[in-house]
């Protein structure tokens, strides 16, 4: 029986979808999920996260995500594209518009002020910094389930020096 199991109880067949352009990170997010009892979707990048978000027939619960996601090609975050290449807040956001009841975590290993100079912003999120320790992971991922799912329009309002999502381009 592993760390894991002891210290926490199984958990129901709630399904993840882990983000990150790091695949490695992705795979051990997966493994120590599915290891507590998670169903996990796995995807390397913003556009495959989307296309999940769209296209899976079953609930998705929750959307893991790194903040910083360099994308393999240049896009226009506000174009026709259904499925650009954006950073891990931005994903958040088209994430929960196409589904109201979606849960968000974002990680990074990025401080605040490396964060700003992406021109990304934590926002209302709950936040896992990396390096993080498995427990952590399972501990946020459960406590995010059990807290109500944020409203797209309280994240998406104007605030002052941060531009908002319809309107940055992701190079």
């Amino acid at each position: 029986m592993s760390e894991l199991d002891v210290a926490s109880p199984p958990s129901t067949s709630q399904t993840i979808i882990a983000v990150d352009d790091d695949g490695a990170i992705v795979r051990l997010c997966a493994a120590i999920l599915e290891q507590t009892g998670f169903s996990v979707l796995p995807a390397i990048g913003s556009a495959e996260a989307l296309k999940i978000c769209k296209n899976h027939p079953e609930p998705i619960h929750l959307l893991l995500t790194d903040l910083v996601m360099p994308p393999p090609e240049f896009s226009l975050a506000s174009g026709d594209n259904e499925f650009p290449n954006v950073h891990g807040h931005e994903l958040a956001i088209r994430a929960l518009r196409m589904r109201k009841d979606l849960r968000v975590i974002l990680m990074s290993g990025n401080v605040d002020h490396e964060l700003a100079g992406y021109g990304i912003h934590r926002g209302d999120f709950p936040f896992l910094p990396k390096p993080f320790e498995p427990q952590a992971l399972v501990t946020l991922v459960r406590q995010t389930l059990q807290a109500p799912a944020p409203s797209v329009e309280s994240l998406t309002e104007k605030q002052p020096g941060v531009a908002r999502p319809s309107d940055e381009w992701i190079g």
